[in-house]
């Protein structure tokens, strides 16, 4: 039964605390959030990042008590930078 206690992670998106599957990923943990989000994420609009930042591949598989963050996408070529 997919209510048992162990069968489902405790993560967390954007501050929402979510239950989702064993084997789900980065991705699905979005999707539960917000079907909007994770559009945009596939768009490549925005990028999913850790609690500390760093980006999170989509298809990463999560672990209990994963903190998931969405920020928008920027160029990764170094053309925004102020040196």
């Amino acid at each position: 039964m997919s209510d048992a206690p162990g069968d489902a992670l405790r993560v967390f998106v954007d501050g929402t605390g979510l239950d989702v599957p064993r084997g789900a990923t980065a991705l699905d943990a979005v999707q539960a959030r917000s079907a909007d989000a994770a559009a945009a994420v596939r768009a490549g609009t925005r990028v999913i990042t850790d609690s500390r930042g760093l980006p999170v591949a989509p298809d990463a598989p999560v672990a209990a008590g994963a903190i998931f963050r969405l920020v928008a996408a920027r160029a990764r070529d170094g053309s925004a930078s102020t040196r």
